[in-house]
């Protein structure tokens, strides 16, 4: 990817919402909280642009404190930037965008946690982190595989995600959870790398805390995909798939998670528009407020 000469790189758009209890201010900071408006390669249903105002407006009407982890966002530090600047069209300007700004973070010496948008936006914040951490090791809490190497003409389509963060992962170490969706090819792969999870729903992620064991101590990214959680709870994603998982199921995820050095994550492919109840936007706050949470340890 050929890199961008241009004055709107890093630029972010910091007017409207903010997210509860976050600062404008970096200092004394842990965290950075950034927005990626961007759905140039949503195959299905569009609206991911709108998801992280969404997640900001509605942040408001939950709690700061949270029960499964025991802290109050109003004991943290962290910063919201706003949204980034961003073209419409083409993925590969963004990427590099997203790339460029979560350098700046890591500069500032804040874990970056990104809210899309959609899964292509993930890539370009491994690619920052990994030059920090070239043992960086990636989780996925997905529906779908995102092992394409292109979909409908585009190597950096969302149907392509992990494909492109592998790429750019020294260390090759992806997890993989809750998948469900994709090609023959891609559940191939899955289970010849022994990438992919055992983990059923109203289960403990047993076989996730042992996987990652061997791994205790290195920096982890985790990018969640909304539409990992059953579409009777969060109908509001552009490709729901049936058989998914539920909120206490993602409290076990993060029982493991809090264990491990997380240094970055992202939340993907909420599309607001598509649930008018709002409940979809509301689980997606409750997690950014987990996120945020680990990742100020």
């Amino acid at each position: 990817m050929s890199e961008l000469n241009t004055s709107k790189l890093q630029e972010f758009d910091d007017d409207g919402a903010i997210f509860m209890a976050a600062s404008r201010n970096h200092e004394n900071c842990k965290v950075g909280l950034f927005g990626v408006p961007y759905d140039g390669t949503t195959s299905f249903r569009p609206g991911t642009r709108f998801g992280p105002s969404a997640i900001r407006e509605i942040s408001k009407g939950i709690e700061t404190y949270c029960p499964e982890l025991n802290r109050d966002l109003e004991d943290l530090t962290f910063k919201d930037f706003g949204s980034l600047d961003i073209p419409f069209g083409a993925p590969e300007p963004v990427i590099q965008i997203i790339k460029q700004a979560t350098e700046k973070l890591i500069n500032l010496n804040l874990k970056p946690l990104m809210l899309g948008g959609e899964h292509s936006i993930s890539s370009g914040a491994v690619a920052a982190l990994t030059k920090k951490y070239p043992d960086l090791m990636l989780v996925q809490l997905d529906a779908h595989a995102d092992l394409r190497e292109e979909w409908l003409g585009s190597k950096y389509s969302h149907a392509c995600a992990m494909r492109r963060c592998l790429e750019v992962l020294p260390s090759g170490q992806l997890f993989q959870i809750g998948i469900r969706s994709g090609t023959r090819e891609e559940f191939a792969e899955l289970l010849s790398t022994k990438r992919l999870i055992p983990f059923e729903a109203g289960k403990t992620a047993k076989a996730l805390e042992q996987a990652l064991q061997p791994h205790l101590g290195n920096p982890m990214y985790l990018t969640i995909d909304l539409d990992w959680f059953d579409p009777s709870v969060l109908p509001g994603t552009g490709t729901p798939e049936p058989g998914g998982f539920f909120w206490q199921d993602f409290a076990e995820v993060v029982k493991v998670i809090r264990n491990h050095h997380l240094v970055g994550a992202d939340i993907v492919e909420l599309s607001p528009q598509l649930d008018t109840s709002g409940i979809s936007t509301i689980l997606a706050a409750k997690i950014t407020r987990s996120l945020i949470m680990l990742l100020s340890k």
